[in-house]
């Protein structure tokens, strides 16, 4: 490589040369010369700091100090044992709504049906073993990055534990609403008579009664005491105006002494659902519901399906 320069004055031409290599040296001395001054203008901006900013200077150093180290993690490890409280709690609430459902069930299930499956597989055989809630197992000591992890992955676990319970509650609660546990009257009334032997109202001699009898005003709404289907609407000369609905569990139900009913054969009815009206129709003495459980086409004594008290007389 060659540099001619010409002078103006002497009109004299003078010629340098210089081969790559000396070319590449300049070159590289030249970066090497930017970049110690740029490392000592930050050298000197960064003293110049210390002693004026020491933040700004930690903060151009990219570097923290020991004891904001340890505040940063404090503050993450008091969220992290606050968030392990907080799932602590739901599980219990969870589970503490889990011991009501049971105990509901419990009561409201037919005593004959208590020892059957569950549909949400409750026979699976025993189990047991001491309720240790997540978060709170001791172990040893782990990175942040670590106990974060397993926080999610113990709110994940949580989450779809939740999740579960959910459609075999469902379960329950539909098995349960299909079984008649409810009473077919709510508005006050009081029972004239029971299920079982008593003197006959019309002839005076002893007879099986198969019912309860229900007394309450004329028109009063007669509730279905379960879910299910329409088996019977019509008219019968001893029962009157008559319906009766089928149920899970091979139970039917029977209403009798209707002034009106409101279902056809083969209609669909939910639980609590106005199926007819009271009345005094058929063989009967006065206004009342006679109410009647049968299982596997037998009658059975209502109070054995109803709740516990629920024939007690209410005004």
């Amino acid at each position: 490589m060659q540099f001619i320069w010409i002078s103006d004055a002497t009109v004299a031409v003078k010629r340098v040369s210089i081969s790559a290599r000396k070319a590449a040296l300049i070159l590289i001395s030249a970066i090497l010369a930017l970049v110690l001054l740029g490392a000592g203008l930050h050298f000197v901006i960064f003293r110049l700091a210390l002693v004026y900013d020491p933040g700004l200077a930690l903060s151009l150093g990219g570097v923290t100090t020991e004891a904001e180290h340890q505040k940063t993690q404090a503050e993450h490890r008091e969220q992290l044992e606050k968030l392990r409280q907080a799932l602590g709690a739901t599980l219990q609430e969870v589970r503490q709504l889990e011991g009501l459902k049971n105990n509901f069930m419990e009561l409201a299930t037919p005593v004959d049906l208590r020892s059957k499956p569950k549909p949400a597989d409750e026979s699976r055989g025993g189990r047991g073993g001491p309720w240790l809630s997540p978060g709170f197992q001791l172990r040893a000591p782990r990175g942040l990055e670590g106990d974060l992890a397993a926080a999610v992955d113990e709110f994940t676990r949580t989450a779809t534990d939740v999740q579960k319970l959910a459609p075999g509650w469902t379960k329950q609660i539909d098995w349960l609403s299909g079984l008649p546990t409810g009473l077919p009257i709510l508005q006050p009334h009081h029972t004239s008579s029971a299920y079982g032997i008593r003197p006959d109202p019309i002839t005076g001699q002893l007879a099986m009664h198969e019912g309860v009898d229900f007394v309450a005003a004329l028109h009063t709404p007669v509730l279905a005491s379960a879910g299910g289907t329409v088996t019977r609407s019509g008219w019968d000369e001893a029962y009157g105006n008559v319906v009766e609905i089928e149920h899970l569990e091979a139970f039917t139900t029977r209403y009798a002494h209707l002034s009106k009913r409101l279902v056809s054969i083969g209609q669909a009815v939910q639980r609590q659902e106005k199926i007819g009206e009271l009345g005094n129709t058929g063989r009967s003495t006065g206004p009342h519901l006679h109410y009647e459980v049968l299982r596997h086409g037998r009658a059975i004594n209502p109070a054995a399906v109803l709740p516990k008290d629920s024939l007690v007389t209410r005004r």
